[in-house]
């Protein structure tokens, strides 16, 4: 039976069939062991287990370059999807696929947008199942989004310092280190960039910093204020799980709360 346009997009976005959620956990379930991967490429480990790490990179890649296919291939709108943000992504994830065979150092640095492709799940129920209350998941949203961020600069101050400052950027984690002292603006000063990007990347992480965590918190807590007052009230019409305490009905569709 020929799989249709429209149920090749619909399980690509599908989270609560069996079939939808299978393939979208498989999806973030290879982004986190391909971010994985890269993590463990940059400490000392024998040839032979670097060499299997690389061909279950390049199936991986390969798996990416599949879905991104079918995604474009199902979207209806195919314009639309090429400059979408998730579509973005996609394509910066599997760029380093298609051009393998040319020796650009700069690509190296996209590989580690990857981990960007995340985001896509960060307001889906079924990453957070078991946060219990609507805090929690703004919460969990907000430190995702914040570990996403810190881990894509981590890689990027990785790849541009480690050729030329290998003895201070030894390893992911000594990137992410001065990424997360450089971002909270803390700046202890031990660990410092020497090339002319790592310093531009260096400026990037600050304003970054400055910019987003108050605004993450500020966000936080507007939410929880605006909560404060709801319970949790599943409404039977759209599903909208919060409502304010002497609601009766629904505030986004209208229908009654209680019978």
């Amino acid at each position: 039976m020929l799989i249709s346009r429209e149920n090749t997009e619909f399980y690509l976005k599908d989270l609560q069939t069996p079939l939808g959620k299978t393939i979208n956990i498989t999806i973030v379930i290879l982004v986190m062991l391909s971010s994985g991967i890269f993590v463990a490429e940059t400490y000392q480990i024998p040839e032979s287990i670097r060499f299997i790490l690389n061909i279950i990179d390049i199936l991986i890649l390969n798996l990416f370059a599949v879905e991104y296919l079918l995604r474009l291939w199902s979207a209806q709108n195919r314009i639309h999807y090429i400059f979408s943000f998730y579509s973005i992504v996609d394509l910066i994830a599997i760029i380093p696929f298609f051009m393998g065979t040319i020796d650009i150092s700069f690509i190296r640095l996209l590989r580690w947008f990857r981990i960007l492709r995340l985001i896509r799940y960060i307001d889906r129920k079924f990453l957070f199942a078991h946060v219990t209350t609507e805090d929690g998941a703004i919460f969990t949203r907000i430190f995702f989004t914040l570990f996403v961020i810190i881990f894509v600069y981590s890689g990027l101050i990785y790849q541009v310092e480690h050729p030329a400052n290998s003895k201070v950027f030894g390893t992911f984690v000594d990137a992410m280190y001065f990424s997360i002292v450089t971002m909270t603006t803390v700046g202890f000063g031990d660990v410092t960039p020497v090339s002319q990007i790592g310093r531009l990347l260096t400026i990037l992480m600050i304003l970054t910093g400055i910019a987003l965590i108050p605004w993450q918190i500020g966000e936080l807590i507007k939410r929880i204020i605006k909560t404060a007052n709801e319970v949790e009230t599943i409404c039977s019409g759209c599903g909208l799980d919060f409502h304010d305490e002497d609601a009766k009905f629904c505030k986004i569709c209208g229908t009654k709360l209680f019978d």
